[in-house]
Order: structure tokens, then sequence, then C-alpha cells
């Protein structure tokens, strides 16, 4: 049975398909079966993977809205890599669902009734998330078993934090009681700046309050995960794993291990 993460914030900009699509490489070559559900209608899943969402006929939109067989939907991304991906027609789903509630009368429900199913195939389920509070976020914090928050040490990045946790608080609540949070992961960092260093203190101290894990390791500020991107059509752990940089993403996956098997998740 599938563990299924999600990488979410309300945040935008923060990496979460970068943290998504290379989580996912790392995985894939421990033999794991990964299945990675884009709920964002920017469709870069696919599009990390050479995959032009604008020309599939099929994606997670037509699942959620029209009721079809997920599997009808689903990509080939990789080896132990298959995608459900999303595309333009996401940004309709709340107008489309919230306008016919007789039609979907448990909106938050969409998303684990129509997937639920696969978590039999597959070892882990990753679910990347639109940067924004909606309805589709409702949907996948009503479907995951847990989360795990990139935090990028900006302005107002601990405002986001605290927003994103207090929406994982109440769906846990409502909508799934076994919903937890995996950890936060630094992206984007650069350690030779003094506001990155100073935010991340006080996102540490935070977490220290809120008995939340703040993952040892961060992903620095880099062009090489873009560039596997560009030229290659791969997340960078399935192209340059030996590079020091591209390497916290398998030492990120370790943390979280360790953090799952300790049952040290909030």
């Amino acid at each position: 049975m599938a563990k299924v993460w999600a990488i979410s914030t309300n945040k935008g900009g923060v990496l979460k398909t970068t943290v998504t699509t290379n989580l996912a490489g790392v995985l894939s070559q421990q033999g794991k079966m990964v299945l990675i559900i884009d709920t964002d209608n920017q469709g870069n899943v696919a599009l990390t993977f050479g995959i032009n969402p604008d020309q599939l006929e099929r994606t997670l939109y037509d699942v959620l809205i029209d009721g079809i067989d997920p599997e009808e939907a689903i990509v080939k991304g990789y080896d132990n890599i298959d995608i459900l991906p999303a595309n333009d027609d996401m940004a309709f789903f709340e107008f489309d669902c919230l306008t016919e509630r007789e039609k979907y009368p448990r909106p938050f429900s969409l998303l684990k009734n129509a997937v639920d199913k696969l978590r039999s195939k597959y070892d882990y389920i990753l679910v990347d998330t639109p940067p924004n509070l909606g309805l589709t976020q409702g949907n996948v914090l009503s479907f995951v078993d847990s989360v795990l928050i990139p935090f990028q040490p900006e302005n107002y990045s601990m405002r986001s934090l605290v927003k994103i946790l207090k929406a994982i608080d109440g769906f846990k609540e409502k909508h799934n009681p076994s919903l937890s949070v995996i950890g936060i992961v630094a992206t984007l960092v650069d350690a030779r700046t003094n506001l990155h260093t100073t935010v991340l203190q006080e996102c540490r101290k935070f977490c220290f309050e809120k008995n939340i894990r703040l993952f040892d390791t961060v992903i620095p500020r880099s062009i090489r995960f873009a560039s596997s991107v560009a030229y290659d059509r791969l997340p960078a752990t399935l192209t340059d794993k030996n590079n020091q940089i591209v390497g916290y993403y398998f030492e990120l996956l370790n943390e979280i291990e360790e953090a799952e098997s300790s049952g040290s998740k909030k």
C-alpha cells in the first residue's frame, strides 16, 4: 500500500515541483514504484519529464470532473515513475465544481474518491500542489497521509508557513484525521545572506515550539535543477545524482524516512 505525500505550501516559487520530481527520481532508483499526481494547472510535472501537458487528451481534470478512470489519464514519465498530469483545464476545476453543487455534493472528497484505489499499485504517491489554499488544496489534504512543506527563507515566508499549518490542522480535524506533517525543508537557500540565516533561525525556533521537524538538509539555490529539465528533460536526481547539490535530495529522503520510522511527525 502506497505512502501518500503532498509537497505543499500556499506560497509560489519555492520549488514544490522540483522537490516532488527529484524525490520521485530518488525513490525510483531504489526500485520503488512512484505515481506523481499533479494538481497545478501549470502542468510542470509533465514538462519536467519532457511531456507537453497541452497535448494530453486526458488529465486530472477529466478524472475529477468527468469521472473517467484515473488509469486512463496516467502517462509514463520514466522507469518506475508514472504521472497523473494536469494542464490548463485545472484552472477551471473550482469554478466547474462549485457552480454545480448538486453534481458534486462532497467537493473536498473528489480526489480521494477518484484515486484512492491506486494506492495498491504503487509504493509512493507524491502530490504536487498549486500555491493557494482553495478547493484543489482541500482535495489534496483530504486525500494524503502526510505533507512535506518547502520553505524559502524570505520575507513573508513565516506568514505563509503559519497559514498552511493552520489549513492542515483544519482538514485534519474535519476531513482527514490521520493527516500529519512530515516536516519542513528549506529551499532556495543562500547561506551567504544574513536574511536567509536569520529567517531560518526564526523558522527553527518556531518549529521547536510547535514540535514540527525542520530537516537539517537544505536545498540551495542552483541552476542545476532547471538545467536538467531544460536539456535532459528529466529531474536532476535522474541525470546527475553524483553532483553534490543534487545529492541533497538523497539526504533529504533519508531524513524523511528516519522521521517516518521514528514516528516523529506532527
